[in-house]
């Protein structure tokens, strides 16, 4: 299997731009694997199949006592498709989690690399900070801030500048209304308006995975545009180290 990883001895940036790839099919991963499963769910759903309206009873055995020694009467194939709903709903979310997670890295490690480059850093890998309760007790990386300076693009020229302040600002949105919702919900009464605003800034908030992963490849081709210049000194040492190289030394006396 061929892997698109720079070599060992390549360029910090390579590194640098191979971390927030590496980010970005992590997130490109997820986001398929929800559209997988919100599909699957919808599929699953009993009210949009045929149910099979054939019984089999349950007959405990003679030491069964009280409660457990009455019969029972079932329909397998409604049980069957309730216990795969709830299973595809459950997938689901989880899926939607993840996805949501692992769009955030992508776009606050994309940010990350862009504002270190643009403070003069030369960072070979994206750094996070860590969770020490992650699932199955692992640890896990935290996303963190997505905000670049938009202005400083604009001032050199940056094409997608305004694109890239829009999709900051859809992000922010999104995560502001879903603390809101979460506001909302953690009040001792919510009346029925509060109730239908925090519905509606959920639904707000449920667009933040694919609002991060946009944000992200934006980001992705940012870093690019910022990495021109170390780029461009990389390819000028090595002309200049080549050049070194094949001038003839001094003739000895």
């Amino acid at each position: 299997m061929t892997y698109n990883l720079a070599p060992a001895n390549a360029p910090w940036f390579e590194h640098l731009a191979d971390g927030v790839d590496a980010l970005g099919a992590a997130a490109r991963e997820w986001k398929h694997a929800a559209a997988a499963a919100e599909l699957a769910h919808a599929r699953s759903e009993p009210l949009r199949r045929v149910m099979h309206d054939g019984r089999v009873t349950g007959q405990p055995g003679p030491d069964e006592t009280g409660w457990n020694a009455r019969p029972f009467n079932r329909s397998p194939h409604s049980r069957a498709l309730y216990k795969i709903e709830h299973l595809y709903l459950d997938a689901m979310h989880r899926v939607r989690a993840e996805y949501g997670h692992a769009a955030m890295l992508y776009a606050s490690g994309a940010a990350w690399a862009v504002c270190r480059v643009r403070a003069g850093e030369q960072p070979g890998r994206v750094v996070f900070g860590v969770d020490r309760e992650g699932d199955w007790g692992q640890r896990d990386l935290v996303p963190g801030d997505i905000g670049v300076d938009v202005e400083a693009f604009e001032a050199d020229g940056y094409s997608k500048a305004d694109k890239l302040q829009a999709a900051y600002d859809r992000l922010l949105w999104c995560i502001t209304a879903g603390h809101h919702a979460e506001e909302i919900g953690n009040q001792e009464y919510v009346s029925e308006r509060d109730d239908a605003e925090a519905a509606e800034c959920w639904a707000i908030a449920e667009e933040g995975a694919d609002a991060a992963y946009a944000y992200g490849l934006l980001l992705r081709e940012a870093l690019g545009f910022v990495l021109i210049g170390p780029r461009r000194e990389h390819r000028k040492q090595l002309a200049d180290k080549a050049a070194a190289a094949e001038q003839p030394g001094e003739v000895a006396q």
